[in-house]
């Protein structure tokens, strides 16, 4: 029974060295894309080279012991050796300067990334974390977006966080490290992208029932995109022209939604759940837990506590009908 134990501990542990080697994963640190996630990925791979090396010295030490002292049958006993000052000097100046060589690159990274920034061109976007989504809003350019921030390349962005609730923490790896939002109190982060993409982040700091289920999208774009998307999404709704879009309308102004939601151009003005002004044109709904498509909204609306369980949204009672036209007011508000 031991050999079939043994087999089976190899093959998940191979499993998941496989899992782990290659490939660009949504989330990774390890694939900066701007110049802040680059400060930090490059004093990760000082630490790490640094600890590499102390393993394979401590390992080589405790390797070449094991072999050379070992004892052989009918062999002298090894002799023992005490009170060597070279090597008690040697035991604890190592890893004195080891640490001050760790901790000088580390100091001034910190230095870095914590500063505000001082590019008087950088975008400002103020970051609010709520449960259990993000809210987006661009002071300079009066826009208010949720879950998904458009920033364009190759211009450092200001982020300006805080909490509507409880503490949470914006994480997008590829772009900048962590920092927590608490209560009655602003922080900041910058990053200067460098690459055009969708880059995903999560909250990372457990703030509740569906901690886990709030994430978010920073899609980076060309600044002509940029520019397109910000005049666009600073304009009101425009009022839909298909007649089940129409009707839909009338679905959302008439239940509890226009008592949550805002969308600009109408007397949807709430601000408990998120702005709707352009959802349409979003790539994610409930706060990036499925793609905004058809059939993934009708999934939302019939049953959001199926979809993100210990959500605030109030399961409202809609016949089938309802439910299409209501996706297809949403749909058409891009």
């Amino acid at each position: 029974m031991r050999r079939p134990a043994f087999a089976a501990v190899v093959l998940v542990l191979g499993v998941l060295a496989v899992q782990g080697c290659g490939g660009e994963y949504p989330q990774s640190a390890l694939h900066p894309n701007s110049d802040a996630a680059t400060l930090l990925d490059r004093l990760f791979d000082q630490i790490f080279w640094w600890a590499a090396g102390v393993f394979v010295v401590v390992e080589g030490i405790l390797v070449y012991t094991l072999v050379r002292f070992r004892q052989r049958p009918g062999g002298p006993r090894p002799k023992e050796m005490h009170g060597s000052i070279l090597l008690e000097v040697a035991w604890t100046l190592a890893p004195a300067l080891i640490l001050v060589a760790i901790a000088i690159p580390t100091m001034r990274t910190i230095f870095l990334v914590d500063r505000s920034t001082d590019d008087p061109d950088a975008l400002v976007v103020e970051a609010i974390g709520r449960q259990w989504w993000w809210e987006f809003r661009y002071p300079e350019l009066g826009i208010v977006t949720a879950n998904e921030a458009h920033v364009p390349v190759g211009r450092t962005v200001d982020l300006r966080l805080r909490t509507a609730d409880v503490m949470h923490s914006f994480w997008v790896p590829r772009l900048a490290g962590k920092r927590d939002l608490m209560p009655g109190r602003e922080n900041q982060l910058w990053f200067r992208p460098d690459s055009v993409g969708v880059f995903h982040g999560q909250c990372a700091e457990f703030c509740g029932t569906a901690h886990a289920l709030m994430g978010m999208r920073v899609i980076v774009e060309e600044p002509e995109d940029f520019e397109r998307w910000a005049r666009a999404n600073a304009a009101d709704a425009v009022a839909p022209a298909d007649p089940e879009a129409r009707a839909g309308q009338g679905v959302f102004m008439s239940n509890a939604c226009v008592g949550c939601h805002t969308v600009r151009g109408t007397s949807a003005a709430h601000r408990f759940g998120p702005d709707l002004t352009h959802f349409g044109s979003r790539l994610t709904i409930a706060s990036g837990v499925l793609e905004n498509t058809p059939a993934n909204l009708t999934q939302w609306l019939d049953s959001p506590q199926h979809v993100k369980p210990g959500n605030f949204m109030p399961e409202v009672v809609l016949n089938p009908a309802q439910i299409r036209q209501l996706v297809a007011y949403l749909g058409a508000l891009r």
